[in-house]
C-alpha cells in the first residue's frame, strides 16, 4: 500500500499491477491495496501510514455487520420464514420477528471464532467478506428494496472481483440468481421487473469475469487436500472451530426446515444462505488459504444459525449458556493469570513459560490497556448476572454470551497481551537486529526474502533494498539459506562471505535461517 501511495496518481499503470520490490502480493487483488494507498495519501502528514490503512478496513468491518443484519432481516420477513399463525392470535408481528432474528444473526456472526483475527486485518480477506455480505444483502433485499439491493449487488460483485475472488463472484451470481428466481416462482411472486433485474445481474457477472481475466485476477491458489488423512483432519478441525458456535445451530436449522426442502419449495431464507455457505466451504477445500476462504461463509452461516433459535428447547439454550460461560470465563482467567505472572513473577510457572518462549521480552505496565481490560471484565460479570436473571424471553438471548465472550477475549488479548503478541509476531525485533549489523542507509540486496520481511525492513528500518542481481554494487546481501541452496554454481554467491545469521520467524528449520552476507572483497568481521 505504501509502495502504491508513493507512485502518485492512482491512474498510473503501476496501480493495476501492485508490487513490492518486484514481488507480486500473495493475493491477486487490486481494490484492497487501493483503499490502503488512498488512505495513506489522504492522511499524509497527520496520520502514520500503519494507522491510516486501518481506517478503511474499520469501515469495511462495520459495513459487513450492517449488511448482514439487514440481509437476515429481509430474509426473515419472507412469508416462508414467518412463524405459524396462532388460532387466537398472540404470535409475533412480522417486523418484530424479523428484527429479533436479525439481532440473533448479528450476534452469531460476532460470536464466530473465525471473525476474531481475520476481520481485524488489513488484508484482501477482510475486504472480501465485506463485499460478500453486500452481495448477500442484495439478493435478500431484492424482493423488497430494488434500488438499495441493486446498488449493494453492483458494489459487492465489483468489489469481490477486484478483491481477488472472481471465481467466488461467478458462483454467487449463479446461485443467487437461481435461488431468487426459484423462490419467486414457488411463492407466485414473479414479475417482469425482477426477471429483468436478475438477467442484468447475470450479465454483470459475465462482464466481471471478463474484467478479472483482463486484469489477471483469475488466479486460484489450488490446494486440494487429496487423499491425505491428516490434511482432511486439519480441514475438519478448522471448519469446527472457525465456525463455532454457528455450525451446530446451522445443522439444527437444516433439520427443522427439512420439510420445505423435500417439497422442493426452496425458500429464499434457506436456499440463499445455504448456497453462500456451500460456495465458501468449496473455496476453502480448493484453496491453500482455507481459513481466509472460509471467512466468506460466516454471514450466511450466521443467518442459518439465527433461524434455529425459535425452535430450540430451553434445555439446549441453557446448555449453550453454560458452555459459553465456562469457556470464555476460563479464557479470561488464563489471560489475567499470565498477565499477572508477567508483571509480578507470581505464579512462577506462567512467568517461566513466557520467558522461555519469548527470550528478551520485557513486560511493561500501561494504564489505559489495564483500565480497558478491567472494564471489559466487569462488563462480562454484569452480563452473566443479567443473563441468568429473570427477564422477558427474547430469541437472541441464547447468543448474547457467545458474542460477548468473543468480544471479551479479544479485548483482553489486545490490551493485556498486546506487548507480548507484538514481541512474538512483529518483525520489529528482526529489523532492529539487522540495523545493528549494517551502516545507516546502507544498500542491501535481498534474495528469497518474503514480502512481509521486505515491508518490515523498509518501513521499520528505512533500509534501502534491491533485488539480488549481478550488476548491483550493494555491499550487503540478505537471504534465506533455502534460497542460497536453490541457486546454481553460476550465480553471484561465491562473491559473498557469511557475516551474520538469525532464525527465520516463518520457520524453525535450520535450512531457513536468514543470513546476512558481506562482499568477499571486503574483510569480514
Amino acid at each position: 500500500m505504501m509502495e502504491l501511495a508513493s507512485q502518485g496518481a492512482w491512474a498510473s499503470p503501476t496501480w493495476l499491477e501492485p508490487k513490492l520490490l518486484g514481488l507480486a502480493p500473495d493475493s491477486p487483488a487490486l481494490l484492497p491495496y487501493w483503499l490502503g494507498a488512498w488512505a495513506i495519501q489522504l492522511s499524509a502528514g497527520w496520520l502514520a501510514p500503519d494507522t491510516a490503512v486501518r481506517l478503511p478496513y474499520v469501515a469495511l468491518l462495520g459495513l459487513t455487520l450492517y449488511a448482514t443484519w439487514y440481509a437476515i432481516y429481509h430474509l426473515a420477513r419472507s412469508p416462508q420464514a414467518q412463524p405459524v399463525v396462532f388460532a387466537f392470535g398472540g404470535e409475533a408481528q412480522p417486523v418484530d420477528y424479523a428484527r429479533a432474528i436479525a439481532d440473533a444473526g448479528l450476534l452469531a456472526l460476532i460470536a464466530c471464532l473465525g471473525m476474531a483475527q481475520l476481520s481485524h486485518e488489513t488484508t484482501p480477506a477482510a475486504a472480501q467478506v465485506c463485499f460478500a455480505a453486500l452481495c448477500f444483502y442484495g439478493f435478500a433485499a431484492l424482493p423488497y428494496r430494488f434500488a438499495s439491493a441493486i446498488m449493494a449487488l453492483c458494489i459487492g460483485l465489483v468489489g469481490l472481483t477486484l478483491s481477488g475472488a472472481p471465481a467466488v463472484t461467478a458462483l454467487l451470481v449463479l446461485g443467487g440468481c437461481s435461488a431468487s428466481a426459484w423462490s419467486a416462482k414457488a411463492s407466485q411472486n414473479t414479475n417482469a421487473r425482477q426477471t429483468y433485474i436478475l438477467l442484468g445481474i447475470a450479465v454483470l457477472g459475465l462482464l466481471l469475469c471478463g474484467l478479472s481475466w483482463w486484469f489477471d485476477l483469475w488466479r486460484w491458489p489450488l490446494g486440494f487436500p487429496g487423499s491425505s488423512t491428516s490434511e482432511w483432519r486439519r480441514l475438519g478441525r478448522l471448519l469446527l472451530w472457525f465456525t463455532w458456535p454457528a455450525w451446530p445451530l446451522v445443522l439444527w436449522t437444516l433439520w427443522r426446515w427439512r420439510h420445505q426442502w423435500r417439497a422442493a419449495e426452496l425458500p429464499l431464507h434457506l436456499a440463499l444462505p445455504t448456497w453462500f455457505t456451500v460456495c465458501g466451504v468449496g473455496a476453502a477445500l480448493l484453496s491453500t488459504s482455507a481459513d481466509r476462504a472460509l471467512l466468506l461463509t460466516l454471514p450466511a452461516l450466521a443467518c442459518l444459525a439465527a433461524f434455529a433459535l425459535p425452535t430450540l428447547k430451553r434445555s439446549v439454550s441453557a446448555l449453550i449458556d453454560w458452555f459459553t460461560l465456562l469457556f470464555f470465563s476460563g479464557s479470561a482467567v488464563v489471560i489475567w493469570v499470565v498477565w499477572i505472572a508477567m508483571q509480578t513473577g507470581i505464579p512462577r510457572q506462567p512467568a517461566a513459560n513466557v520467558a522461555k518462549l519469548l527470550p528478551g521480552f520485557a513486560p511493561s505496565f500501561s494504564t489505559w490497556p489495564f483500565v480497558i481490560a478491567v472494564a471489559a471484565t466487569v462488563a462480562w460479570c454484569w452480563l452473566v448476572r443479567w443473563r441468568v436473571g429473570k427477564h422477558p424471553t427474547a430469541i437472541w438471548k441464547s447468543l448474547v454470551l457467545p458474542a460477548s465472550g468473543a468480544v471479551l477475549s479479544w479485548l483482553l488479548l489486545m490490551s493485556l497481551w498486546l506487548p507480548l503478541l507484538d514481541h512474538a509476531r512483529s518483525y520489529v525485533l528482526f529489523v532492529r537486529l539487522v540495523q545493528q549489523q549494517v551502516q545507516p542507509a546502507a544498500c542491501i540486496q535481498v534474495a528469497g526474502i518474503s514480502g512481509a520481511e521486505i515491508a518490515a525492513l523498509r518501513y521499520h528500518g528505512g533500509l534501502h533494498l534491491v533485488q539480488s542481481n549481478r550488476n548491483s554494487t550493494c555491499p550487503w546481501l540478505l537471504a534465506h539459506r533455502s534460497a542460497i541452496v536453490a541457486k546454481d554454481e553460476n550465480t553471484i554467491w561465491p562473491l559473498w562471505q557469511s557475516y551474520w545469521q538469525i532464525r527465520s520467524r516463518r520457520s524453525i528449520a535450520d535450512s531457513d535461517d536468514i543470513v546476512l552476507f558481506k562482499r568477499s572483497a571486503e574483510p569480514a568481521r
